[in-house]
C-alpha cells in the first residue's frame, strides 16, 4: 500500500513515524511546500525569533532518519491538485500515486486586506520560517512596533520584541485580550504581565487601516488615533488550509471535515492536525495545537491501517511569554463558571460547566497544570469550592 502525505509539518513527521512503527512496509511520500524538512512552529514565535534556539534544533528529525525509515521527502514542491478518481496528487513538478492520501495541511495567518494596507512592506506574520526571516532584521531595539491581535500569537510576538527592546503596543478590537481563549481572570493576569513589562495594550479598539505609502508606517485606530510604526505583526488568527480539499469535492465544515477515525468525505483520504475537523460533543471541534497534531496524526495512521479507533483528543496547550508560562488542559468551551487558585508570579484558573471540571489554565504554577490535565483526563471533578479552598492541590488526588 502506497500512502501519501500532503504537508509536512508536525502533524506529517508524527503520521509517518507512526506508520513505520505500527508496521507499514509499502511506500510513504510526503510533500511540502516549504524547502525545510518538518519541524516545531512553537518555538518560532519565542526561542528561535530570540535567537536562542538554531534551525538544528527546531528541525524534528535528522536527514539520515527519513532515509533510514525509508520516508520519500519532497520539499519546497507545491501541490496543486488531487485527482481522487485516479487516486493521484498533482504537483507543480509530477504527480504522485497513492492507495490512501492524508492531509495534514496546516493553517495559514489570516492578512488585513491590501485596502487596509495589509501587504505593505513592513507588515508581517508570524507562522514560518520565511516569515521569521522576514521580521527578524526589524526587530531592532528602540524601534516602534504596533502589534494588531491579542490572541497567543500577538501576545507571544510582543513579549519577544520588548525582551529585544523595541516600543511595543499591542491593540485588540474585541473588548478584551485572549477573548475567544480564555477567562478574565486568565487575561487579567496576562495584561498584567505585559503591562509590567512595558508593553502598552490597547482594547476594545478596531483598526481602520494601517498608514504609509512605501512601507508601513503606523497604525490608524478606528476612533482616530495614529500610533507610529517602524513595522506592525498582524496576529488575527490563522484559517485552515482547506482549498485543495475543497477543490477536490471534499466535505469542508471549519477546515476538512472527517468522521471521527479521522476520514475525509472520500474513504481513500484522511485528515490531521489544524486544517482536520472532527466530531465532538454533537459539533464539530478544529483544534490548533502540538498536542492534537500529534494525537490526531498517530490515530490517522492506526486508523489508515485499520485499528478502527475513535480519535478522543486530551487537549493541552502552552505559551511562553516574557519569563511566564502559561499552560492550559482541556476545553473551556460553554464554561459556566471559573474558580481562581493564586500562586507565586501567577495562579490557576479553574473552568466548570453545569458542575463538571473541563479546563484549567495554570500561569507559572506546573503543579496546578499537571493535577488539572490528571483530573480532567480521568474524568473526576472536585467541587469548585474544594479547588478553591483546599491548602494542598494534591488532595484533590485523593
Amino acid at each position: 500500500m502506497n500512502i501519501v502525505i500532503l504537508g509536512a509539518g508536525q502533524a506529517a513527521a508524527s503520521l509517518a513515524a507512526k506508520l513505520r512503527a505500527l508496521g507499514h512496509r509499502g511506500g510513504i511520500a510526503v510533500i511540502g511546500d516549504e524547502p525545510a524538512p518538518p519541524y516545531q512552529r512553537p518555538p518560532l514565535s519565542k526561542a528561535y525569533l530570540l535567537g536562542q534556539m538554531g534551525l538544528d534544533r527546531l528541525t524534528l528529525r535528522a536527514a539520515d532518519w527519513w532515509q533510514d525509515q525509508g520516508i520519500a521527502l519532497h520539499l519546497g514542491e507545491r501541490a496543486t491538485g488531487i485527482d481522487r478518481d485516479r487516486r493521484v496528487v498533482a504537483t507543480e513538478r509530477g504527480e504522485y500515486p497513492y492507495d490512501q492520501l492524508a492531509l495534514t495541511l496546516g493553517a495559514a495567518p489570516r492578512r488585513l486586506p491590501a485596502a487596509m494596507g495589509g501587504d505593505l512592506p513592513g507588515v508581517h506574520v508570524v507562522r514560518n520560517l520565511a516569515d521569521i526571516a522576514g521580521v527578524k532584521p526589524a526587530l531592532v531595539a528602540g524601534r516602534r512596533l504596533v502589534v494588531i491581535g491579542g490572541g497567543y500569537i500577538g501576545l507571544e510576538a510582543a513579549a519577544v520584541a520588548r525582551k529585544l527592546g523595541l516600543e511595543v503596543t499591542l491593540v485588540e478590537a474585541a473588548p478584551r485580550i485572549l477573548g475567544r481563549v480564555a477567562a478574565p481572570e486568565t487575561a487579567e493576569m496576562i495584561r498584567a504581565l505585559h503591562r509590567a513589562h512595558g508593553v502598552e495594550i490597547v482594547e476594545g479598539t478596531g483598526i481602520a487601516r494601517i498608514t504609509g505609502t512605501a512601507a508601513a508606517d503606523g497604525v490608524e485606530l478606528a476612533d482616530g488615533r495614529h500610533l507610529p510604526a517602524d513595522l506592525v505583526i498582524c496576529g488575527i488568527g490563522v484559517a485552515p488550509e482547506t482549498a485543495l480539499a475543497q477543490a477536490a469535492g471534499l466535505a469542508v465544515d471549519n477546515g476538512i471535515a472527517t468522521d471521527a477515525f479521522g476520514r475525509s468525505s472520500d474513504p481513500a483520504i484522511w485528515a490531521a492536525g489544524d486544517c482536520a475537523s472532527f466530531p465532538w460533543a454533537d459539533s464539530r471541534l478544529r483544534l490548533e495545537s502540538v498536542g492534537n497534531a500529534i494525537d490526531m496524526a498517530e490515530a490517522v495512521a492506526a486508523n489508515m491501517l485499520g485499528a478502527d479507533i475513535p480519535y478522543m483528543p486530551k487537549p493541552w496547550f502552552w505559551s511562553d511569554q516574557f519569563d511566564a508560562k502559561l499552560q492550559i488542559a482541556g476545553l473551556n468551551l460553554g464554561y459556566d463558571r471559573v474558580v481562581t487558585r493564586p500562586a507565586a508570579n501567577g495562579g490557576s484558573v479553574w473552568y466548570y460547566r453545569a458542575g463538571r471540571l473541563i479546563a484549567v489554565d495554570a500561569l507559572n504554577d506546573a503543579r496546578a497544570y499537571m493535577i488539572g490535565k490528571r483530573l480532567i483526563e480521568a474524568g473526576r471533578s472536585p467541587e469548585p469550592q474544594t479547588v478553591a479552598e483546599a491548602a494542598e492541590l494534591k488532595a484533590l488526588m485523593a
